[in-house]
């Protein structure tokens, strides 16, 4: 059955109320192509006002002692906890991703919000002595929009909710057109947890977003996205001069020297790669394995790929996306070492064989289950290639020999590199990208200062 909003006319959505005749949009189950469900389309008019609850809520929560707001943040973790299943079985509906792997991100939030409560605000005295005391803290920015993409729509709130109202802020998150259900029930649930206005879901079409992004009213935004998407918030952004965090695209390389064991790293690899339907930002998108054991393991992922059924890509746009790179293989006469489109938007994992470096499957972010692979000989010569796009996200190295590979990693240009693992994220570890992957971090205490301004005060003895 379809999900749908209870009693639309009537109920409050996180503290904004949720006006009788308001239109909707369908929501498709990329497993079926069938309606999944519908959200609301909000208005221009709409979206003000939610705005300006937001703005009306933001003094009064600001002036809560920080130690409250941490146990609001433990508050919403625990409301989590209690409708996991109900949170995941909306992520499978509307993102695709089995169940279990939407439990996992629906879990994820809960354990992140309470890390996030962890952490402190830093004061830093800059001057203490007869003549002044000069001090530098951290406060509230007023109200952040969270925008959130459809690969983890619940998954993707862990670096802004928390963050953002530990900070002092209130939210409004926007999450994809594609994916709205899970973050629509996250708000109902939250409206008897927190002050109306604190948190607040707005949902609607491809104008919703530029809406959101130009609105004087939002003094920050936190956007996870596409890099093309990235540059239309940060423009929209600078009319009113909000301020900005973008963690976008990536064409993350992974170098694998020869040293490596083939049975230990091959499956890795191909998580690395095809987890989520190879629809993760970190997800290695390029694998340079060297001469030595290039026949090996690829062998061996061909062998998984063959045995592993993926869910779906998760739109009709990403999917025609990933057949239009496959055909541009076709079309080129590059190895196509196995797999293609299945049924409906499932693609079976596709592996291609040593295409040239100008590539498009090489060049381009394909954010889906189709993976280059790329021998080098010389190991110099892999970094260089890993160095050579606009991206700088992440990144990661394999090697039996953990200094070689350190050595290796300290000279590739991403902002986050991992030795012999790959997209191992943690609340008190900053995250971001180089380049064109993103401005600003998440995550850790440089991430939690991402949502405040600072301010010096000076006393004159």
């Amino acid at each position: 059955m379809p999900y749908s909003l209870e009693d639309r006319a009537s109920r409050d959505r996180a503290g904004a109320r949720r006006i009788s005749g308001m239109s909707t949009f369908s929501v498709i189950n990329p497993a079926t192509s069938e309606i999944a469900g519908e959200a609301p389309d909000c208005t221009r008019a709409e979206l003000d006002a939610m705005v300006a609850a937001a703005r009306g809520a933001q003094p009064g929560w600001a002036a809560l002692p920080v130690d409250e707001r941490r146990k609001y943040l433990h508050a919403i973790a625990d409301v989590i906890d209690a409708n996991v299943a109900e949170l995941a079985r909306l992520v499978t509906l509307e993102q695709g991703k089995p169940e279990s792997v939407a439990t996992e991100e629906v879990a994820g939030l809960s354990y992140w919000l309470r890390e996030t409560a962890k952490l402190d605000l830093p004061v830093t005295v800059n001057q203490d002595d007869d003549e002044r005391r000069s001090v530098t803290e951290h406060v509230p920015m007023g109200v952040v929009a969270a925008i959130t993409p459809w690969n983890y729509p619940l998954g993707q709130l862990s670096f802004k909710l928390g963050p953002a109202l530990l900070a002092g802020n209130t939210v409004i998150v926007k999450p994809s057109t594609f994916t709205p259900l899970s973050s629509l029930r996250l708000g109902e649930l939250l409206r008897d947890v927190l002050p109306a206005g604190v948190v607040t879901v707005v949902t609607g079409g491809d104008d919703l977003g530029p809406w959101v992004s130009r609105h004087p009213g939002i003094d920050k935004i936190s956007f996870t996205g596409s890099t093309r998407t990235g540059r239309d918030v940060m423009a929209g952004a600078g009319a009113s001069l909000s301020r900005v965090t973008l963690e976008l695209g990536g064409n993350d390389a992974a170098i694998v020297l020869p040293d490596v064991d083939v049975d230990e790293v091959a499956g890795k690899l191909f998580w690395a790669a095809f987890s989520n339907a190879g629809q993760i930002c970190l997800a290695t998108k390029r694998l340079y394995l060297h001469t030595d054991v290039y026949d090996r393991i690829a062998a061996r992922l061909v062998e998984l790929a063959g045995k592993t059924k993926l869910g779906p890509v998760s739109n009709h746009r990403q999917y025609d996306t990933v057949i239009d790179l496959l055909r541009d293989c076709r079309d080129n006469g590059y190895d196509i070492l196995t797999g293609g489109p299945a049924e409906g938007l499932f693609v079976r994992p596709i592996l291609i064989g040593n295409p040239p470096e100008d590539a498009r499957i090489v060049q381009e972010e394909q954010f889906g289950p189709i993976l280059p692979l790329l021998k080098f000989d010389d190991v110099e010569d892999a970094i260089q290639r890993a160095n050579a796009v606009e991206y700088g996200l992440g990144a990661s190295v394999w090697s039996a020999d953990p200094d070689a590979a350190l050595a290796v990693a300290r000279r590739l240009e991403a902002g986050t590199v991992w030795v012999n693992e790959v997209m191992h994220l943690s609340p008190l570890v900053p995250f971001g990208g180089l380049k064109q992957s993103g401005i600003g971090v998440e995550s850790g205490v440089a991430g939690l200062l991402e949502f405040t301004e600072r301010r010096t005060i000076t006393v004159k003895r």
